[in-house]
């Protein structure tokens, strides 16, 4: 009995601390149930429709171009303006244009809608992450991400099973596009029922639920976003904590822009079959599901360098074993020590990101992070359709030397900042001082 009471507090206390973004985190398990159903078939369905490798990778470029340029705007407008509906219109309008290359089907059909389903999804991303930061409390912000990325993947983990199983009882891929249309607009209605607004310039924000006294006090009203930022918070968007945290995101977002124009078609050249690939995809999932609000509480609670070095390493290093797999079953394996340094390496970053957004622009630095983050994206993309169009290793070879000079390019810019950012040094987040 003492257990069972004891189990019940612990869930009722962990409830209590989460519940003002747990919303958020059911509406992202919802889309990436929808993303996961779609995500492995994408390449396949486009070639099939006469799509080569060189503008498959223009067309996959497409949806993070549009970020690039849509998350630093609606970044700096959800600073400024209520982001709830912000969100709801950005996952519904995601959910239309991801079920529209169905019915128009063609590289500029493919690459058009791509593009709008980007921009759509720009405008509820900085908005849900600055929301996240607002309601959370600095020295459990890794967590917040943590649980964040395992919502997300969650999804990607159940949604290929759910597309597969769908398409074969129901015949085909309309009802993947069907169903990863309808996950998006219920994640909207999700977000417009439940979840509370943090921002607006009309409106005073709501005190959060930790004790916001250490920090100093002010005479005039002070908001969410003032409360959350731990004294010394830089005054300036152009810091090194943000600085280096966007240029490593550069190289996640790289082997991200890689694998979505090569992942399935590599396998299949293998000899894997569309249950296999996947496979590999919700296998993706599950490290990130299981390990990444763990490994960002843990985050909260030491150095941040070593979740850094350790996440970048792993996918970098997984790039070139995939080159050399005798057999596409490899391919699981290191896919999930692959997963693992993402779900050490992302927690991370979004802290770091957190702690480098001034009072006030939580969601334009979130903005900033995720569409400079685009960048490595959209550059794989049509690079690795180039590059697979002479062999279609070359794009895996690439990527991995991005992601070792973005790494170390981060952390020679975030210098002794990034070195010891930690729970036992919060005094150090005051040297994220401006670059230059």
């Amino acid at each position: 009995m003492p257990t069972a009471r004891r189990a019940r507090s612990a869930v009722a206390a962990w409830f209590a601390m989460w519940s003002p973004i747990l919303p958020i985190l059911v509406a992202e398990f919802t889309v990436w149930i929808g993303f996961g159903a779609l995500l492995p078939i994408m390449p396949l369905y486009f070639r099939d429709h006469g799509v080569d490798f060189t503008t498959l990778g223009i067309v996959i470029a497409a949806w993070p171009a549009a970020r690039l340029i849509g998350e630093p705007i609606f970044g700096w407008v959800a600073d400024r303006t209520q982001r709830v509906p912000l969100m709801v219109i950005g996952a519904a309008l995601a959910g239309v244009f991801e079920f529209l290359p169905f019915v128009f089907v063609g590289a500029v059909p493919f690459t058009v809608f791509r593009a709008l389903a980007g921009f759509a999804t720009a405008m509820y991303d900085p908005a849900a992450r600055g929301t996240i930061t607002d309601l959370t409390p600095p020295e459990r912000r890794g967590e917040a991400f943590g649980l964040y990325s395992a919502a997300q993947m969650g999804g990607l983990l159940f949604g290929p099973a759910i597309g597969g199983l769908g398409a074969a009882v129901f015949g085909g891929v309309g009802f993947v596009f069907v169903f990863s249309a309808v996950s998006s607009i219920a994640a909207a209605a999700l977000v417009g029922l439940f979840v509370r607004e943090t921002a607006g310039p009309a409106r005073a924000r709501a005190t959060a639920s930790y004790d916001v006294a250490e920090f100093p006090a002010r005479p005039a009203q002070r908001t969410l976003d003032d409360r959350a930022a731990p004294a010394g918070a830089p005054p300036r968007l152009v810091n090194r904590l943000l600085v280096a945290a966007i240029i490593i995101n550069i190289g996640g977002n790289f082997a991200a822009g890689t694998y979505d124009v090569v992942w399935s078609l590599y396998l299949e050249g293998l000899g894997a079959g569309i249950g296999l690939i996947g496979f590999t995809f919700a296998m993706f999932g599950l490290p990130i599901l299981l390990f990444s609000p763990y490994l960002g509480r843990r985050a909260d609670r030491g150095v941040l360098i070593w979740f850094i070095v350790i996440g970048g390493l792993a996918p970098a290093i997984t790039g070139l074993l995939y080159t050399v797999m005798p057999n596409p079953i490899w391919a699981v394996p290191l896919i999930l020590i692959e997963a693992t340094g993402f779900a050490a390496l992302n927690p991370a970053l979004y802290t770091i990101v957190a702690a480098g957004s001034p009072p006030g622009r939580s969601s334009t630095a979130q903005g900033l992070f995720g569409g400079a983050g685009t960048i490595g994206f959209v550059a794989a993309s049509l690079i690795a359709g180039v590059l697979a169009e002479i062999n279609i290793r070359l794009p895996f070879w690439f990527f991995s030397v991005v992601m070792f000079a973005c790494l170390g390019t981060g952390l020679l810019v975030g210098g002794r900042s990034l070195l010891t950012f930690g729970r036992g040094a919060r005094e150090h987040e005051a040297e994220a001082t401006s670059v230059g």
